[in-house]
């Protein structure tokens, strides 16, 4: 008798331990993204890869921000020195087309400077 009652601990025991073990990383993805993000150097490769991808590209957009920016400054300077040539009656059409490339490129980096965040 006492072996009859042992039978269904030991059958529940033998499925539990027979279920595929899920690692805590997964686990840890799906629940907590956040956690995911936050996670150590024992995280599977997936989530290295994500973040060496996401480290590369942070990394090029501000090599794009530090290039666009020295492109400003270049025109503003341009800019200058084409206003300081004209006189107050003659207004060159350069100088309204290196107004609107500054524009265009400072909208520019504000989105990128956006996309960070």
């Amino acid at each position: 008798m006492r072996l009859k009652s042992l039978s269904p601990i030991i059958l529940a025991f033998g499925l539990t331990a027979a279920l595929p073990s899920v690692p805590k990383t997964s686990a840890l993805h799906q629940l907590d993204p956040l956690a995911a993000q936050m996670a150590g150097p024992e995280d599977g490769p997936r989530v290295r890869l994500e973040r060496d991808m996401a480290k590369r590209a942070n990394r090029a957009r501000q090599a794009d921000l530090k290039r666009d920016t020295e492109k400003l400054l270049k025109l503003a300077a341009e800019l200058k020195e084409s206003v300081d040539k004209t006189s107050e009656s003659t207004l060159s059409l350069n100088v309204i087309k290196k107004a609107e490339e500054i524009e265009r490129l400072a909208h520019s980096v504000k989105d990128k400077m956006k996309a960070a965040y």
